[in-house]
């Protein structure tokens, strides 16, 4: 009785404080950063166990290597849940619901957004400590860009459908790192390096140029209720993917000039 009495209780604070809705977006941002630096910690470990030329590395590679872990982890995880809200979800659908679709918003789509602004957080906090080690300029004004939009629409549930729809972006972080991975251990001449570069250039023309068009497209179509919006979320819906379209196709250019090196090299 003693036990079933203390398990109501926790049922009753997870429902009433840590889940309910003015909490969603704080409890989900520590959540957020706890799992960063969960993932990061069993990183180190496991690679410190199962990888014999990880104890080799600089320290800032061991960082690197355990940051990019992470990294790739959230980008899962936002990717899958992204995919679903745009694409499955009947939550911003034209068709099953009425009202403006850059009001709609849930429980659960405010959580996955704060789970992400704590990983920003704590990533753009690592960019900064070790600056410029594990990225320059463009990653801080990448992260600022991401933690405003993201932030923003968590905590006013505004264009919800419009920053998942740039969260799909992340689908490119996991051959990035892995492509990271294989240079720092030596298989920059090897068939799985030059597997995933082509691969990285699929993904990037796909999930940050093509989706990209396709959000300006949509964002053009609901143009009416983006002016309903208050002015700061306007500025986030027009000008952030818009300046994000700019450094991925920046990017997406550096991207085909590497694959060509790469493959120059193999003929």
């Amino acid at each position: 009785m003693e036990i079933k009495s203390y398990q109501n209780q926790a049922e009753l604070l997870l429902k009433d404080y840590i889940l309910a809705d003015p909490f969603i977006p704080y409890t989900a941002i520590v959540g957020g950063i706890f799992a960063f630096k969960l993932v990061y910690d069993l990183t180190h470990l496991f690679s410190s166990v199962h990888f014999k030329s990880y104890s080799s590395f600089l320290r800032i590679q061991r960082v690197e290597w355990s940051n990019r872990a992470v990294s790739t982890v959230h980008a899962i995880f936002i990717t899958v849940m992204s995919l679903y809200y745009v694409f499955w979800s009947d939550l911003f659908s034209d068709i099953q619901f009425d009202g403006l679709i850059t009001y709609r918003s849930s429980s659960v789509s405010t959580f996955v957004l704060g789970v992400s602004v704590g990983y920003f957080l704590a990533d753009f906090g690592m960019i900064i400590w070790f600056y410029p080690s594990l990225g320059g300029l463009e990653y801080v004004i990448h992260h600022l860009l991401s933690i405003a939009a993201v932030a923003y629409s968590m905590l006013t549930g505004e264009g919800q459908l419009y920053t998942y729809m740039v969260l799909i972006s992340e689908t490119t972080t996991p051959g990035i790192n892995l492509r990271w991975y294989l240079d720092t251990a030596g298989m920059k001449r090897s068939r799985a390096y030059l597997i995933n570069g082509v691969v990285i250039f699929l993904a990037w023309l796909v999930a940050r140029v093509l989706l990209f068009m396709y959000l300006f497209y949509h964002v053009y179509l609901h143009n009416d209720q983006i002016k309903q919006l208050h002015i700061y979320g306007q500025i986030l819906v027009f000008v952030v993917p818009l300046v994000l379209a700019v450094m991925n196709l920046m990017w997406f250019v550096k991207i085909i000039k590497g694959l060509k090196k790469t493959l120059a090299k193999r003929q």
